[in-house]
């Protein structure tokens, strides 16, 4: 049952996040060269000119040009200005005495196009629904096995990663689902590199050794091209440094750094905070902070943070392959979770609803059938707008100061008088 208050008993992971790792689809740890690189600056950080300063530069603009129709193909060719993103929220206004819209995001961390191919599925999904979403690219994804000592990970040997890097095959799969995800108009985000978490993760970083993360997940989608030397696949139909807004640390480690380096970058907004109760969001550092939410279990007085891994971490401990008599109810308890949570400010606050998700087959694939399910009944409800992070600040930054800080005095179920409150 959907409880209110901020004081309600919560259930989640136990531990950190980091267990994640146990059961990622496909994933094996990386040879380890030893040593790894020394603090803040070290010279073993591969030299990538220009990502920073344009980055920073691109951002800094604060009027947009008019897009004359041209292509403008960018650097190797990996990526290309192709005009602005198709199908975008257009962020309005909340008139005086309007009940906000119910904001509802799925977002999908790693975003690798695999033989399950569920990246392609999901898109075919938010189709169906007229849902957009944020796709959260870990970089070496775009990096050929071969080619891994491009990579050079904070405080980790060159060429290491705690998850595998993609066949060729997946490659290719991968960048033809990215361009088609932005034609869709969805966000492609950032889950930055080698997925390292616990010690010497994201959590154990400098904001120097999270600005070389950065700009490293900048380079492997610009110059993919360079680095497989395909020369049969079309650019990426967007500019990275212009379109890359935020992103999800892995394990939800290390935002503290995280937001410092982000903000040297431009970016909008980070979904990395490990957890909060649904409530309107506000920024940390002048970046709008998306956490993941508690929402209430089925049949249950507590609550789980509104993830694919939290929920199994709950029902399966470390396994992802639990009893498969348990396989009905746990998808069962993992939807009703979730459309308790989308009830409980649908019919109150209103607050958005974050809903993390990785391309997995955990528990006979529950969690899968869970989500899907979940889009395809909230995303087509009245005055539902599934959308990315990306649009939601957008229409975030549009609000008044003084709407949003009376948004964010509700509790999640409370359900105000709309006609007089935001007046």
């Amino acid at each position: 049952m959907a409880k209110t208050g901020r004081g309600t008993a919560v259930l989640t992971a136990v531990g950190t996040v980091a267990a994640l790792l146990v059961g990622l689809s496909g994933v094996s740890r990386g040879p380890d060269t030893g040593g790894g690189t020394s603090p803040a600056g070290a010279a073993e950080y591969p030299t990538i000119p220009g990502i920073k300063d344009r980055a920073k530069k691109d951002r800094a603009k604060k009027t947009v040009k008019p897009w004359d129709g041209r292509t403008r193909v960018i650097g190797d060719g990996s990526t290309a200005y192709t005009g602005p993103q198709p199908g975008q929220l257009k962020p309005e206004k909340l008139e005086p005495g309007e009940k906000p819209p119910q904001f509802v995001v799925f977002s999908w961390d790693g975003a690798l196009q695999n033989q399950d191919h569920l990246f392609s599925h999901f898109r075919r999904v938010a189709q169906d629904t007229h849902a957009h979403m944020s796709f959260f690219l870990t970089g070496i994804y775009l990096v050929p096995e071969s080619k891994r000592a491009l990579y050079h990970p904070p405080q980790h040997g060159v060429g290491s990663a705690a998850i595998s890097f993609p066949t060729d095959e997946h490659i290719r799969q991968t960048l033809e689902q990215l361009r088609g995800a932005w034609e869709d108009g969805d966000e492609i985000g950032t889950h930055f590199n080698g997925h390292f978490c616990g010690a010497k993760g994201g959590g154990d970083w400098s904001v120097e050794e999270w600005k070389s993360e950065i700009r490293q997940a900048y380079s492997f989608v610009e110059r993919w091209k360079t680095n497989t030397g395909y020369k049969d696949i079309a650019p990426l139909p967007f500019d990275y440094a212009k379109d890359l807004a935020g992103g999800r640390a892995p394990c939800l480690e290390g935002q503290k750094n995280l937001l410092k380096a982000a903000k040297s970058f431009g970016w909008r907004y980070d979904a990395s905070s490990p957890g909060d109760f649904q409530i309107w969001p506000a920024k940390k550092n002048g970046i709008w902070d998306f956490p993941l939410q508690l929402v209430p279990y089925a049949d249950s007085d507590f609550q789980v943070l509104s993830m694919d891994f939290n929920f199994l971490a709950n029902q399966s401990g470390d396994s992802t392959e639990g009893d498969p008599a348990e396989y009905p109810e746990w998808e069962e308890k993992t939807r009703r979770g979730y459309l308790n949570g989308f009830q409980r400010v649908y019919n109150g606050s209103r607050a958005p609803l974050f809903i993390g998700n990785h391309f997995e087959t955990w528990n006979g694939g529950a969690y899968m059938k869970a989500v899907e399910d979940v889009m395809r009944d909230v995303c087509v409800r009245r005055d539902v707008r599934c959308v990315s992070f990306k649009e939601l600040a957008d229409w975030m930054d549009a609000q008044d100061p003084e709407v949003l800080y009376k948004l964010r005095l509700l509790d999640p179920a409370q359900a105000p008088d709309w006609t007089t409150y935001l007046k």
